[in-house]
């Protein structure tokens, strides 16, 4: 895959043994990570306007890989600017009312805007994640017209998951390198 790729990562940023810095280092394209101020106190508008930023220099061409509460920004960002990307993958969707919503030190992010998302889109969800039930991630994939992928019980898709570079992941991400996008990758919900 020869694309911009642009990373979003979710609260406190993505460490380097992430899947999301990993692919950063090792897969082919052209990779940038959003630039925050505070990654341990999120603001929503303040990461809107950082994708926004971004996506500008960038161009509508570019892919963005959204992990937790980067997801939620990029609903966000998506909802106020309604700019056609190549497509999102969003990993790991948090609900802002699980208890373990990071609640403190993020602030803006709910409600979660329901809007068709603008350009294709894919989400990822694993089925034990304790930032949001598996049915909340299926919802709000349904409501942002996006594809649904069960990953089974991963955890949160993070480092703790122990995914190192997440070989299925990248798979999915190729989806938006090909010609013809597969709408329904997982009617339903699929696990890996």
């Amino acid at each position: 895959m020869n694309r911009r790729v642009l990373n979003v990562p979710g609260h406190g940023n993505s460490g380097a043994t992430h899947w999301q810095s990993i692919w950063e280092v090792t897969k082919p394209g052209h990779w940038r990570r959003m630039k925050v101020d505070d990654w341990q106190h999120a603001v929503c508008d303040e990461w809107v306007r950082a994708i926004h930023r971004e996506i500008e220099a960038l161009g509508p061409d570019t892919i963005i890989v959204a992990h937790s509460l980067g997801c939620l920004a990029l609903a966000h960002w998506a909802a106020q600017h309604a700019v056609a990307i190549r497509g999102a993958l969003l990993v790991a969707v948090p609900d802002p009312s699980a208890p373990a919503f990071p609640r403190a030190f993020c602030t803006g992010f709910s409600p979660v805007p329901l809007t068709r998302l603008p350009f294709r889109s894919i989400v990822v969800a694993s089925n034990d994640d304790v930032y949001a039930t598996i049915d909340y991630a299926r919802y709000h994939a349904n409501k942002w017209g996006s594809a649904f992928v069960d990953a089974g019980a991963r955890g949160h898709l993070n480092a703790d998951s122990q995914l190192d570079d997440w070989a299925q992941g990248y798979g999915l991400l190729q989806h938006f390198d090909a010609a013809q996008f597969i709408g329904d990758i997982a009617p339903g919900g699929t696990a890996f």
